[in-house]
């Protein structure tokens, strides 16, 4: 499997960059791994690296990208907090990703189980965390499907806001960034999201 160069990088399209995704978390789920030497990928981007995608998940110890998709160095620029949660320091780090750097895709990658969405859900709060948990409440407020067992303890009300929390964020990216918006419109780009399952490794992409 070679490294990406700017040349490699710069004749994908957004879609190709979906379908590269794909076929990683299919290799994934398989038990196939590609052929790459890492050593020599560090060799190859030690003067400059040209990712093909850019992806916000979770900072859970299950839902590494570049192994759920099966990238090696080089390949993805991966933005990683509690809850796949945005601010605007890791906007101006997707805007670097896509404007400066060429990435063809941001995908905004959720998980199911996650332990900030089921805290959110909860009304934790506990010192800084209670900030970062209060991020997810909109995803709640907008989850209206459920009119009991609205807590972390109704797996599909848990479910339904995660999918929330990926689809606002999604949005918000949009808003926050005129940039990244203008490089959708364009076509130079694709915001998509998706949802791991942390108990088959299947990602769900959107549709839209």
């Amino acid at each position: 499997m070679y490294t990406h160069s700017k040349e490699t990088q710069s004749k994908l399209t957004p879609q190709m960059a979906l379908d590269i995704l794909k076929e990683g978390n299919q290799r994934f789920l398989n038990n196939l791994k590609a052929n790459r030497n890492l050593l020599q990928q560090v060799n190859e981007t030690k003067e400059g690296q040209f990712p093909f995608a850019t992806i916000l998940s979770c900072m859970d110890s299950r839902t590494s990208a570049e192994l759920i998709f099966d990238q090696g160095l080089g390949d993805i620029f991966s933005i990683r907090v509690a809850g796949n949660i945005l601010n605007e320091d890791i906007v101006g780090s997707m805007e670097y990703a896509t404007k400066a750097v060429g990435t063809k895709i941001v995908l905004v990658l959720g998980h199911t189980r996650c332990g900030a969405i089921v805290g959110a859900c909860n009304n934790v709060e506990l010192g800084n965390l209670t900030g970062l948990l209060n991020k997810i409440k909109p995803a709640i407020e907008q989850e209206s499907t459920t009119t009991e067992g609205r807590d972390g303890s109704n797996p599909t009300f848990v479910r339904n806001v995660t999918e929330n929390n990926v689809r606002l964020t999604m949005e918000q990216i949009r808003k926050t960034s005129p940039i990244i918006a203008e490089l959708e419109s364009q076509g130079e780009i694709i915001i998509t999201g998706g949802i791991y399952d942390v108990e088959t490794g299947e990602v769900t992409f959107f549709d839209k």
